[in-house]
């Protein structure tokens, strides 16, 4: 089969400029908590580690078998491990989605917190392209929209429980404009037939799993900004990079545009979460040990409740976001 006969035999997504999951335009004319990059040894001790990166998300499901046949099928994850009700997948060893079976919990309202999208990062273009082919041609339903962030070029995907995905790619950090402390995001058009046209390989189409990929970023709904500013930036130790006030507030560790980020296009207001499906914990995986036993000082410093097993830290954020802070392998 050729790249165009496989276009054509299911690929053809129908969107328009108006499309996708993201705000039209992301303006960067905000002075709040400039970013200001520093070396390892610069670094201020209420900050995380430059090389602080995003693990796993685990979702709490209610049909374990179709999930597993999306995130494997469409997304084009591998089964990691299968132990009971939950089924880890990812790239390379490295989990990027857990799947854990419960049935017993009702759906969340759309306007409560809990999560955005797990936002998958792939190492090159083709990698992508081949994962948004695998999934457009397994569940040419889930699909809501593209777009280039000047950053990144992503695909926006619900999956059948109503969980946003986001598969992207990287420009190189050389590529990225830094202004006024921080970074220059877009949200234009980005058509993803002549992206797949463009980057996807014939081999793709029969073989799409090949390259790394990861959860690069996590992206939350939450009741308010300012008090997600105040738990992820002045206690957790992420750095503002990009501040759109009481609507959407990006973050991260080391200079990468974001690792985490929180709305409230749908959620402003809510208060803490009930357990439901969906969202059931975002993993944070730091350095060192040292850089964890840090971070339990600093929050409990600011009183915040945690669990420390001397592995890892949990503790909640302000709506009931289960956070896991452990150390890398």
């Amino acid at each position: 089969m050729t790249t165009a006969d496989a276009l054509r035999a299911g690929c053809d997504f129908a969107v328009s400029e108006e499309d996708g999951s993201q705000p039209r335009r992301i303006h960067r004319n905000s002075p709040a908590n400039p970013y200001v990059r520093q070396s390892m040894k610069q670094q201020s001790p209420d900050l995380l580690a430059a090389d602080t990166a995003m693990g796993a998300v685990t979702l709490l499901v209610a049909d374990l078998d179709l999930m597993t046949r999306y995130y494997r099928d469409a997304v084009t994850l591998d089964v990691l491990s299968e132990a009971g009700d939950v089924v880890t997948l990812g790239r390379g060893g490295v989990p990027a989605v857990v799947l854990e079976h419960a049935p017993e919990l009702k759906h969340a309202s759309p306007r409560d917190a809990g999560l955005f999208h797990t936002a998958i990062v792939f190492d090159t273009q083709a990698a992508l392209a081949a994962a948004v082919y695998s999934v457009a041609r397994a569940a040419p339903g889930t699909f809501t929209g593209s777009s280039d962030h000047l950053v990144s070029q992503a695909f926006y995907f619900t999956d059948p429980e109503g969980n946003g995905v986001e598969l992207y790619w990287d420009r190189e950090r050389t590529a990225w404009s830094w202004t006024h402390g921080q970074v220059e995001m877009n949200t234009l058009y980005l058509d993803p037939n002549a992206f797949l046209q463009q980057h996807l390989t014939e081999e793709a189409v029969e073989q799409p799993r090949f390259g790394a990929a990861g959860v690069g970023h996590v992206h939350l709904s939450v009741g308010d900004t300012a008090t997600a500013r105040e738990f992820y930036v002045d206690r957790l130790g992420f750095e503002t990079t990009f501040d759109l006030g009481s609507s959407a507030l990006f973050v991260s560790a080391g200079g990468y545009h974001h690792h985490m980020a929180m709305n409230t296009w749908n959620s402003a207001g809510a208060g803490r979460r009930a357990r439901t499906l969906g969202l059931g914990r975002v993993d944070i995986v730091l350095p060192t040990a040292d850089d964890l036993g840090a971070l339990d000082e600093r929050m409990r410093h600011y009183g915040v409740e945690l669990r420390n097993d001397g592995r890892s830290l949990n503790l909640d954020d302000p709506w009931g976001n289960l956070l896991r802070v452990v150390v890398a392998d």
